[in-house]
């Protein structure tokens, strides 16, 4: 399960917080947690996210009331989760933990949570199987696994549309590796296809399968996102179109929700 070294990630925190901040960091994370919220029935819960790098989904849902535990490889990314706890009054309910995915049943209870992330991961690992087998071991019976990931499928419309590279669209369709500009490392495309079929494989049901930024990654005015009102209509937008087909397959993140 090798991947990006540790500090790789650290070096990148600022650039990392500054997609976060950006319009579309937060659609992503409005739109997983509207699509979580289906599948959830109010009670708190206990929550392992995985790879949660500084902390941002787990402050939020320590906010909604749940226990969450924070893995992560990144010794800088974890420093930013425990303050980031601290100043929004959630550190009792968020635990950090640093060790690599690839060790998770060293330093966590197998089948001891209700629900487990595993978000902005898979494009990083070349076997999925092997990871997501060891995700779903801390997972209780019956409990939840929310995957997240880029999805291969927008890269050339991306590029076509957006950057208006038709080469590089045409050359997208069966690249192996794509690249990401924030950390600056090499990612492997996956698909919502190949991560159910994986998931399928361990005996997990799927439950949801959802689309995130399905259009916001198409326009190519960036500035006019900052703008209150267009992000408002942009995230009724994204929120109508989270579950309908097509625009679920062409969307730029995947999000899938099964059950053990």
């Amino acid at each position: 399960m090798a991947g990006p070294t540790r500090d790789i990630f650290g070096a990148a925190m600022a650039a990392w917080r500054q997609w976060q901040d950006a319009p579309w960091g937060r659609l992503r994370y409005t739109l997983a947690e509207h699509n979580l919220r289906r599948h959830l029935d109010g009670r708190p819960l206990k929550v392992l996210d995985v790879a949660g790098g500084n902390g941002v989904e787990a402050a939020r849902m320590a906010a909604a009331g749940h226990d969450v535990t924070v893995v992560d490889y990144s010794t800088e990314m974890l420093a930013s989760a425990r303050a980031l706890a601290v100043s929004t009054g959630v550190a009792h309910r968020v635990t950090c933990i640093e060790s690599d995915a690839a060790k998770l049943s060293d330093v966590v209870e197998e089948g001891a949570y209700d629900l487990v992330l595993c978000h902005n991961l898979l494009q990083f690992v070349p076997d999925i199987e092997s990871i997501l087998v060891t995700v779903l071991q801390p997972l209780k019976p019956g409990g939840l696994l929310s995957v997240l990931a880029a999805n291969a499928h927008s890269e050339p419309i991306r590029m076509a549309v957006r950057d208006l590279d038709l080469t590089a669209a045409l050359e997208a369709l069966d690249a192996t590796r794509h690249y990401t500009k924030t950390f600056g490392t090499p990612v492997y495309p996956r698909t919502a296809e190949e991560v159910t079929a994986v998931l399928r494989g361990l005996g997990c049901g799927l439950l949801g399968h959802y689309g995130i930024r399905s259009i916001c990654d198409y326009i190519p005015d960036d500035q006019r996102k900052y703008d209150a009102t267009f992000f408002a209509e942009l995230e009724r937008l994204e929120i109508a179109l989270s579950d309908r087909m097509p625009y679920v397959s062409t969307a730029r993140l995947f999000h899938l929700i099964a059950s053990r």
